[in-house]
This record gives C-alpha cells, sequence and structure tokens, in this order.
C-alpha cells in the first residue's frame, strides 16, 4: 500500500502501538508518533524512520501544533490506560485520560479538517457475555470504568460523524499476545497483568508462580476460556482499517480475534510444552467480573476489511513472546 499521507499515532510506543508502528513502516508509511511515555518505550520505535514527539494528547497547544507542522491525514488512537482493576479504584484517573484527553484530539482533527481516525477499542465494552462467540451486535455494558470509557468514546466518535463528517473504525480487541517474531520489540508493561506473559515469567523463575484464579467455571476444565489474538494479527488489521476508510468506508465497529478459545489450563500446558520448563501454579477464587468465556465472532472483520488471524494457534503467541523474553533484549528494554 502506497503512502498517501502522513499518520499520526498516539500511544505508538505502546505494545500494540510499537507492533502496528513497525507493520505500517513496511508499508511505506510516513508517521508522527505522540506518545507521553507513561507506559510506551522510547526503544520500541525506530526514530531514524518516525517523527517521535513525546508530550500528551491532552495538551492542546502541542496537539494544535502538530496538526499544523505535519497536516496528518489519519489519526491511529492506541493512547489509553488499560489496567481493569484500577479503572475500578480510581475511575476518574480513566475517564480523564481515555475519554476526556481524545477530545482534545479530536477538536484537532476537527479545527484542520482530518477526518480519519482508527480507534484501539476493546471487547470490555460488551460486558458480561449474553451470547457466545460475541459479533459486533452484542449489547455494549461495560463493567468496570475501563471498558466504559472506551464504549464512551466510540459513542463521541459516531457523534462527530453525524456532526462533522469523522469517520472513525472501532476494533474491539479481543485478548492481545504474542510478540514481534523477529525479536525487535515486544510487551514489556509493568505492572505485568497479561496472562500469557506473567506465565512466561514464571517459567523464567522472575515470578514464584503464575495463580489461576478460579477452578469451578462452566468450562470443560473449569477454567476461563478467552481468544488470544497475536499483536502482529492486531497491526495489519489496523493498516486494513486504514485501507478501508482511505477508500471512502463508512463508521463501523469490527471485532478482532480468531474465533478459537482456550482455557487458562490449556495456555499453561502449552506454554509448559514451548519453554519445556515446569511452571509452578497456585489457585484462586474467582475474580469479580470475570466471565466465564470470552470468544470473538470475527466474521465481520473478514468481510469488510479483509482481515483474518494469521497466527491461530496460541503456541505462536507463546514461542514469540518466549523468544522476546529470553532473547537479547531479555524482554526489557535498555533504560
Amino acid at each position: 500500500m502506497a503512502s498517501q499521507g502522513t499518520l499520526l499515532i498516539t500511544g505508538g510506543a505502546g505494545y500494540i502501538g510499537s507492533h502496528t508502528v513497525k507493520h505500517l513502516l513496511a508499508q511505506g508509511e510516513r508517521l508522527v508518533v505522540l506518545d507521553n511515555l507513561v507506559f510506551g518505550h522510547r526503544e520500541a520505535l525506530p526514530l531514524d524512520q518516525v517523527t517521535f514527539i513525546h508530550g500528551d494528547m491532552s495538551d492542546a497547544e502541542l496537539v494544535d501544533q502538530i496538526f499544523c507542522d505535519h497536516q496528518p491525514e489519519a489519526v491511529l488512537h492506541f493512547a489509553a490506560y488499560a489496567y481493569v482493576g484500577e479503572s475500578v479504584t480510581d475511575p476518574l484517573k480513566y475517564y480523564r485520560n481515555n475519554l476526556a484527553a481524545p477530545l482534545v484530539l479530536l477538536e484537532a482533527m476537527q479545527r484542520h479538517g482530518c477526518r480519519r481516525f482508527i480507534f484501539s477499542s476493546t471487547c470490555a465494552t460488551y460486558g458480561n457475555p449474553v451470547h457466545v462467540p460475541m459479533d459486533e451486535s452484542h449489547p455494549q455494558a461495560p463493567v468496570n470504568p475501563y471498558g466504559a470509557s472506551k464504549w464512551m468514546l466510540e459513542r463521541v466518535l459516531r457523534d462527530c460523524d453525524h456532526a462533522w463528517g469523522l469517520k472513525s473504525v472501532f476494533l474491539r480487541y479481543f485478548n492481545a499476545s504474542g510478540c514481534d517474531p523477529e525479536g525487535q520489540i515486544g510487551e514489556d508493561h509493568d505492572p505485568e497483568t497479561h496472562l500469557i506473559p506473567r506465565i512466561l515469567m514464571a517459567a523464567a523463575g522472575e515470578i514464584a508462580d503464575i495463580t489461576v484464579f478460579g477452578t469451578d467455571y462452566p468450562t470443560p476444565d473449569g477454567t476461563c476460556i478467552r481468544d488470544y489474538i497475536h499483536v502482529n494479527d492486531l497491526a495489519s488489521a489496523h493498516a486494513l482499517a486504514l485501507g478501508y476508510l482511505r477508500g471512502g468506508g463508512s463508521t463501523e465497529a469490527v471485532n478482532l480475534g480468531t474465533g478459537r478459545g482456550f482455557s487458562v489450563n490449556e495456555i499453561i500446558q502449552t506454554a509448559q510444552a514451548v519453554t519445556g520448563k515446569s511452571i509452578p501454579v497456585s489457585y484462586g477464587p474467582r475474580r469479580a467480573g470475570d466471565p466465564p468465556e470470552l470468544i470473538c465472532q470475527p466474521a465481520k472483520a473478514k468481510a469488510l476489511l479483509g482481515w483474518e488471524a494469521q497466527h491461530q494457534d496460541p503456541r505462536e503467541h507463546i514461542q514469540s513472546a518466549w523468544n522476546w523474553m529470553t532473547g537479547p533484549k531479555k524482554g526489557h528494554y535498555a533504560e
């Protein structure tokens, strides 16, 4: 896909953002990355290939200057806080960062005539499943402020479409996982709460064990089932969504997942096979708000964007994450 103009990537130094930056650069795109580095890593970006701006999207003067200087033709918005538990105990932090701050960005887009927006949304906007697999018509009833903040921004974007013609794609991820197969970038959260990296941290001896929350769910082995989507597949979906909007596409919500579910126990067993290590496990009670099963219905992504997950086997996700954790960077970027 030939570049048609500069793209502004918010949160491009984070986990999913940096993988998408790498994918877009390989397609010849010109990128400006805005990141406050609260959770992102400057070292995750090829600074000789992108224009990097260290700043916050809530800074109206800075954002307006970016639009004046670079005239982006589209925005890919990744910047958000994403710790569900923290969102429950500190909801205002999440509404300020995930909802209020993007309004500054949208106001700049409106002033400068930028009318394409790709939003890193989440299946957490659905809340507890009414049916599985979950398609885009599933009711949206988020059960925590994180999911609610994403759902509210989706509503804002629809209203902006009606008011001034902004066209958006809301990409509702299921469980992002895996790392760049080339080992250049990876997943490095602090604190780390995602299941696969924590399992691998237990395998590497970085933590004492992996805690399984709940073994009495109505699933075949009693543990929760989730749909794991490789981060490189998420990156390709963003590029295809960009092409869709460039082609005149309308505002749409699109689920991203494989359509296959794997239990916590199955992921642990797969990780043991990949690493060749025994993984210590402890068991705890269910966590509030954890539904037994979350599985994506990805048919719309294929029909609308021509997208389909290429990494369907969780072994691939785990292997790429293990390679990152044990590779030259040892799973962490240099300080």
